[in-house]
């Protein structure tokens, strides 16, 4: 079994398992790909304009560092968006997230009082938006970029309201 399926109790049902929509990986992708483009190109100006010895040495140093920084950062939030978890199941909503540092969120059905989405219209083009979920004994909670917000709220709208979990607060 994977995660999150290692996570529910025996009988519990997994309706829903995603992580966030990809426009969270969009702009690291960008930095990755332009990062190396420029990379590329300042390592060749430097082999070719500076001479060699420590001055080249330290130039191609420097690039290397600059690059391995975007590169990183492109890692750590592809890392991040890979264990970045949404789930929904017959009793609970759960949200795992974290690489080092793991951060978990579980929410009753029964303790949800409304459910709420929200998107602009870049994120409605792209077919995502931010779930807003509030229980009865916390301030809402706002979950970003999660990927076809709106079938998300109507299948969580209805597990909690039709199905039977209404709090009765």
């Amino acid at each position: 079994m994977g995660y999150p399926e290692d996570s529910l109790a025996p009988d519990e049902e997994l309706i829903l398992h995603t992580h966030p929509h990809w426009k969270m990986l969009f702009w690291p992708a960008i930095w990755f790909i332009g990062g190396t483009a420029a990379a590329g190109f300042a390592a060749g100006m430097a082999f070719r304009h500076v001479p060699v010895g420590i001055g080249r040495t330290a130039a191609t140093l420097a690039i290397l560092a600059a690059w391995l920084y975007l590169v990183g950062h492109s890692v750590v939030r592809l890392a991040a968006w890979a264990t970045t978890h949404f789930v929904i199941t017959g009793r609970r909503v759960l949200v795992r997230e974290g690489v080092l540092t793991r951060v978990g969120r579980d929410i009753p059905l029964s303790r949800i009082s409304s459910v709420q989405f929200r998107h602009t219209l870049f994120d409605r083009v792209l077919g995502t938006g931010t779930l807003i979920i509030e229980s009865s004994a916390q301030e809402p909670l706002e979950y970003d970029d999660i990927p076809h917000v709106e079938d998300v709220h109507a299948l969580l709208y209805h597990e909690v309201f039709d199905a039977g979990h209404l709090h009765n607060g």
